[in-house]
């Protein structure tokens, strides 16, 4: 039986505007169907109106350290009203510009709630659509988590919309979110502890990084405090928050941000009409191919549980694009060597194996290491230092990783995810001539392995 579409994508996030415009390019019949604003968690609710407000809170570091460098500046004030007026116009903008692209492919977009009603067959605001392949990338949510008075905390999502700033913050989590979102508040002058029920935050990363990172952000005046957690949380009289902690402490804050990790978004798509099957945690199981057990539906980003990061998702988008209807062009995505950042103050970048990891996977490792107060802050008496670090294997002299944690690690670590990716090895870095002086130099000019 011929069907309406040949791709019917659910959810307008990264992944799904991705691949409905690869495959409308490529001559597919598309339609996108989407409830919510368009650019998904990434746009709307992450990555973009997250960096600008690190921007945001980095300006009163910029303002403590003017001086030094003979500028006055008198009593800055910051006005939380402005930077969430101006944020919102350019998410306002960004949703515009991911309509114009959808227009522009020729992909048709549907406003409402989609739910799959059979392997070829989805419901949306009232109308009944076929097609030979459907793909579902509806992304993720903030997990709460299951304590008396949960419902008085926040989520991550519920930062971007604030009506105003807390004066006292407590965030409970230890991962990339928890971190930048703490870093956030503390920036703009909110009194912050974060509480994380492991010995150490941001699991998953080098060590010495993680290590590194927690010592900066306690000189930032973070209150951090490991092997604690959160049981209940109670409303006050007055109208504060008194959190209860595993510890048998309290505290009371104005503020309790959960963030304690993301799930698969539920919205009724009617999954369970077809094959298709989750794993324990909900994630939609799929192929190398990123079909599900139902082969007409597939799933991609973070709906399938594994590396939940924007570039990852455009990237499986575009690879169910090309498996269905450019096959010539098909390449599997490499989920090796992805660069990440976290956009904490300081920032984190890393690119390839940490030292442990390196270890666990059986290379004979040597480990390179640079720790120095960056020229910017020598004129200051800001105590901060920025970490870089290689990762190189014994055996080959190839670079497994490198990390750093100072400004604009991101930036950096972009253009050594490339050299990592083509096989660098550590000569080629230390015949590379440095750019100085540059905090971006110590990774070529590092010679000798730490002890």
């Amino acid at each position: 039986m011929a069907h309406d579409l040949d791709l019917f994508v659910i959810g307008a996030g990264s992944a799904g505007v991705r691949a409905a415009r690869f495959a409308a390019n490529f001559g597919a019949r598309v339609a996108v169907a989407e409830d919510r604003d368009l650019g998904g968690t990434c746009v709307n609710l992450g990555c973009v109106p997250k960096k600008m407000f690190v921007y945001g809170a980095s300006y009163a570091d910029d303002f403590a350290q003017a001086a030094s460098y003979g500028w006055s500046v008198d009593d800055p004030a910051f006005e939380w009203s402005t930077l969430l007026a101006n944020k919102n116009r350019e998410i306002a903008r960004l949703n515009g510009i991911y309509d114009s692209i959808l227009q522009k492919a020729g992909a048709r977009l549907i406003r409402g709630r989609a739910r799959i009603v059979g392997p070829h067959a989805v419901e949306v605001a009232g109308e009944r659509v076929t097609a030979d392949n459907i793909l579902v990338a509806t992304g993720c949510r903030p997990l709460r988590p299951d304590i008396p008075g949960a419902e008085l905390g926040i989520v991550s999502d519920d930062v971007f919309h604030l009506p105003e700033l807390p004066r006292r913050a407590l965030v409970v989590g230890g991962g990339y979110i928890a971190v930048e979102l703490a870093s956030v508040f503390r920036g703009l002058g909110v009194d912050v502890v974060q509480i994380y029920r492991r010995e150490l935050f941001m699991r998953g990363f080098d060590d010495g990084i993680r290590e590194h990172l927690r010592d900066q952000l306690r000189l930032k005046g973070l209150d951090l405090r490991f092997n604690t957690d959160l049981t209940r949380i109670e409303r006050q009289n007055d109208g504060a928050l008194l959190a209860h902690l595993n510890t048998g402490e309290t505290l009371t804050t104005d503020c309790v941000l959960f963030a304690t990790g993301r799930g698969p978004t539920e919205t009724d798509l009617g999954l369970d009409t077809t094959r298709a099957t989750r794993d324990a945690h909900g994630f939609v199981e799929v192929d190398d191919h990123y079909r599900t057990a139902e082969p007409s539906i597939y799933a991609v980003g973070d709906l399938i549980g594994r590396a939940q990061l924007t570039p990852v998702a455009l990237a499986e988008g575009m690879a169910v694009a090309r498996h269905l209807f450019r096959p010539s062009e098909y390449a599997p995505v490499d989920y090796e060597l992805i660069p990440t950042a976290v956009f904490s103050l300081p920032n984190v970048g890393t690119v390839g194996l940490g030292e442990q990891d390196a270890v666990r996977r059986g290379h004979r490792i040597e480990v390179y290491e640079s720790r120095f107060k960056p020229l910017k802050l020598t004129l200051t008496d800001a105590k901060e230092s920025c970490l870089l670090k290689l990762v190189v294997d014994a055996d080959d002299n190839r670079v497994l990783g490198a990390h750093m944690v100072g400004a604009d690690a991101g930036e950096i670590i972009q253009g050594l995810a490339v050299a990592l990716k083509a096989g660098a090895t550590k000569r080629q870095f230390d015949e590379t001539i440095a750019i100085h002086p540059t905090t971006a130099e110590e990774f070529v000019t590092m010679r000798q392995p730490r002890a």
